[in-house]
């Protein structure tokens, strides 16, 4: 089920017709790991940390050590990862992502799309 901060994320994807994203998509074939929203095409994951300022699942020790596994199981099969916290959930830094997303190829550089 989406957090409000997901849903949130993909209310604001869709305002600016984002390329289609798969939910709670597992990108590794061998463990259960799963993305808030991925863009296959572009190997892109998009995940959206809550609990910033609460110490929620995600800023605790064990919370915090497994979100790192699967970060790095991510990059190692190639895909990259944008973390969305809730103080960036806003309507023009999604709009950013979605510039990303449309022009960030898998060998293109982040940088060089942002500029």
């Amino acid at each position: 089920m989406a957090s409000a901060l997901e849903k949130k994320f993909a209310l604001y994807w869709r305002m600016f017709n984002g390329p289609s994203l798969e939910t709670e998509y597992q990108f590794c074939p061998d463990r259960k790991f799963r993305a808030d929203f991925a863009s296959i095409d572009n190997k892109l994951l998009f995940e959206v940390e809550g609990g910033q300022w609460v110490m929620g699942r995600h800023q605790r020790g064990a919370g915090y050590a497994k979100d790192a596994e699967k970060y790095n199981i991510a990059t190692a099969l190639g895909w990259r990862v944008f973390r969305v916290t809730s103080s960036m959930l806003t309507p023009s830094y999604v709009e950013d992502l979605i510039r990303i997303a449309r022009n960030l190829s898998p060998s293109k550089s982040f940088y060089s799309v942002r500029k």
